[in-house]
């Protein structure tokens, strides 16, 4: 029976995953992780899946899941400085992610990791694949990311524009990409933060491509407009944001939120299209050989 054959058949099939999910807001409630829960429980729920995820808390907790005991992983975004600061679940974290390349180097069923903006910066630092540094001001609001050459291809870009649009919530970047340790390591940029030709400042890497089975953003794909929307329309936070960036900042904003083709889009796209492709493959690495 031929691979393709194979795989028909195991489509049929359901298939069990388990996933692990990151907690880097060190104890902090926020919108990402109930997005990025939504969003796993929504592929959990697939006719032909099932399974089950575990939250760890990283850095209020120091729990690091096991990588032999989970397929998928997902790093969320957290508050703070992206820097080593010895604090107790850092080395933890940084064995976790060179445990998952050295996995992916030596077996056939890969581990497939999404890292998002803080555990994509740190990742960036401790592979040394790039600098890191603080803004001059902070990146807020509903903002144009731009693909380069390598990301017009991305499979997890299919379906969005050029640029395409998401949540950006940060006051450090990943810049100055290190274009041999790059190659060696077999990493793409695959896309840039807007275009700003009045402002002499290089622009920051937006998402890198670290491996077959490693993608990370230093944006928000997993925020979703329903949240975002109750969320700015608090008292509170409508007053931070307009005392901060401005009332004009504040309503460009919310119509962006509502717009389908801008957050909703991306959303939509690119957390569950790296979660159906990361199922695929451990599917594919489930065949007998020919």
């Amino acid at each position: 029976m031929s691979n393709f054959a194979l795989l028909k058949k195991n489509d049929l099939m359901k298939m069990s995953y388990n996933i692990a999910v990151l907690d880097m807001n060190a104890g902090r409630v926020n919108e990402g992780m109930r997005c990025i829960k939504k969003l796993v429980e929504q592929f959990l729920s697939q006719d032909d899946v099932v399974g089950q995820y575990t939250v760890f808390e990283v850095r209020n907790s120091n729990e690091i899941p096991d990588t032999a005991d989970y397929d998928i992983f997902i790093s969320s975004g957290g508050p703070g400085a992206p820097f080593i600061a010895n604090e107790n679940w850092e080395e933890p974290y940084f064995a976790f992610l060179d445990s998952i390349l050295n996995h992916n180097k030596d077996h056939q069923n890969k581990k497939h990791l999404f890292l998002i903006c803080h555990s994509f910066q740190l990742a960036c630092l401790h592979w040394d694949l790039a600098k890191v540094n603080k803004r001059k001001s902070t990146s807020f609001g509903v903002m144009p990311v731009h693909k380069t050459k390598a990301g017009l291809t991305e499979p997890l870009f299919e379906g969005l524009m050029n640029p395409f649009f998401a949540v950006d919530s940060r006051d450090y970047q990943v810049v100055k990409p290190k274009d041999r340790k790059m190659e060696q390591f077999g990493a793409e940029i695959l896309c840039k933060e807007k275009i700003r030709p009045h402002i002499p400042l290089e622009r920051a890497v937006m998402g890198i491509r670290f491996s077959k089975e490693i993608f990370g953003v230093q944006f928000h794909p997993e925020a979703d407009s329903e949240g975002m929307l109750k969320y700015f329309n608090r008292d509170d936070k409508r007053a931070l944001v307009i005392k901060h960036h401005g009332k004009k900042k504040y309503l460009n904003m919310l119509e962006h939120l509502e717009d389908e083709d801008k957050i909703v889009r991306t959303h939509n796209t690119m957390i569950p299209g790296f979660l159906n492709q990361a199922a695929l493959s451990i599917k594919e690495s489930k065949l007998l050989p020919i």
